[in-house]
């Protein structure tokens, strides 16, 4: 009696590696001419606001524009899961084309009056809003879990080329053109991105059900509500309060940028000018932050996993938190420099670890609403403190503002220690 040979199973198909993958490339190429185009629009904004009126009138008009942008944002996290991320993507980029293309053509025919550059400062912040959370949530869709970090590491790369070629660009087109050519250019490179968008292959929308973080009373509760564009916000916001691992991320998020942004922004000009450093040495610690940052996004991006990520990313936040209160003891430009160059590491690392265990954790029914609640705590809500900071400075100085805001953004990193749950969250291995 001969023996019946079993079949062997088929071995597992490796993935594909997310920086050798065209169809991520063609997104992050995508990603990253919208973002070069973002750069390009606000130099525009800026001239032509400046050149208008008074510098206090150039400022309103550049806040407007983020009022609907914080006001609408959880509003465009509803729509990326309710019509999928795709089509909210490619629809916002393309309206964010014809408008700024539509003003480069109506400053042809006019000057730029003030009311003109407020009307689209608060259309295009309204459009933003409901870009930023659809794009956040597009990773998932179209590369495997196991290399959402890598992804996170390559989308840092390209904010750091659009940060280095956006602002020259700009630059050089007001100057050739004033701001008619520099609204020509960023529409063109909105218009770039779009058909590299429509050729980015998507894996199918996802049915809504509980994720392995939540109990399934919390979707219970959701689908009495479903339906209406209210009832599904407060469906989200209720999934991410009872989450095990979501709702100490957005703390952390929360707590840490809120901690942040004020130093490495309006603290850092303040505390050239006190020390005298002048304008180039805020240019060697802007640069040896981008340094700092951009080689941890190479980082992310070649070796595409970090073990252990929630405990490393509340470690590496407490690190970031030492690194900002050293820059404001510097004793001289170096040390300031090198603690720039740290600052980058840390926070770019932590950034990257953010958005990837945010995207592995969230069920992919939910993914534009949880990326659209940690958008607006980065890019909503954070930018807040800027006045507090500024004032606070001029009451005590840097090193006691630097230093609380210090312990403010290593508290979100204590934050996500104190969290079980949180620490031993794990990115999908690869």
């Amino acid at each position: 009696m001969s023996a019946t040979a079993l079949p062997t199973p088929a071995a597992p198909v490796p993935e594909r590696p997310a920086h050798r993958d065209p169809n991520v490339l063609r997104w992050l190429t995508a990603y990253t001419a919208s973002m070069v185009g973002d750069s390009v629009y606000y130099m525009a904004l800026s001239w032509a606001a400046i050149r208008t009126g008074s510098p206090g009138q150039a400022g309103l008009v550049l806040a407007l524009g983020a009022v609907p942008r914080a006001v609408l944002m959880l509003g465009g996290g509803v729509l990326a899961d309710r019509f999928g991320p795709r089509l909210v993507v490619i629809g916002s980029d393309a309206a964010r084309c014809v408008l700024i293309l539509g003003i480069a053509v109506a400053l042809l025919f006019t000057g730029p009056a003030l009311w003109l550059l407020i009307t689209v400062a608060l259309l295009f912040g309204t459009v933003d809003a409901l870009f930023l959370p659809a794009v956040g949530a597009l990773p998932p869709r179209i590369t495997a879990p196991g290399q959402l970090a890598r992804v996170q590491g390559m989308r840092g790369l390209a904010a750091r080329i659009a940060n280095v070629a956006g602002a020259p660009l700009g630059g050089l087109a007001v100057a050739l053109g004033g701001s008619v050519t520099a609204f020509a250019v960023a529409g063109a490179l909105f218009a770039l991105s779009l058909p590299l968008l429509l050729a980015v292959r998507m894996t199918p929308g996802p049915a809504k059900a509980p994720a392995d973080g939540v109990e399934a009373s919390t979707a219970e509760a959701g689908t009495a509500e479903a339906g209406t564009a209210w009832g599904e916000l407060r469906d989200g916001l209720r999934y991410i309060r009872r989450h095990r691992v979501l709702a100490p991320l957005m703390l952390v998020i929360a707590i840490g940028e809120l901690g942040f942004v004020g130093p490495l922004n309006i603290g850092l000009t303040l505390l050239v000018q006190e020390r005298g450093w002048g304008a180039d040495g805020m240019g060697w610690i802007v640069a040896a932050f981008g340094t700092g940052a951009g080689a941890s996004s190479l980082l992310l991006t070649v070796r595409g996993r970090i073990p252990r990520a929630g405990l490393t990313l509340s470690v590496v936040l407490c690190g970031g938190a030492v690194a900002v209160a050293a820059l404001a003891y510097a004793p001289s430009l170096a040390p300031a420099v090198l603690a720039g160059v740290s600052i980058g590491l840390l926070a770019g690392l932590s950034g990257a670890l953010t958005g990837a265990l945010l995207q592995t954790a969230a069920d992919p029914a939910y993914m534009g609403r949880v990326t659209s609640v940690a958008t607006l705590f980065t890019l909503g809500v954070a930018p807040l403190c800027y006045p507090v900071t500024g004032a606070a400075t001029g009451l005590w100085g840097t090193g006691p503002v630097f230093v609380v805001s210090a312990a403010v953004c290593g508290t979100g990193g204590l934050l996500g220690l104190c969290s079980k749950a949180f620490r031993r969250a794990e990115l999908p291995a690869s």
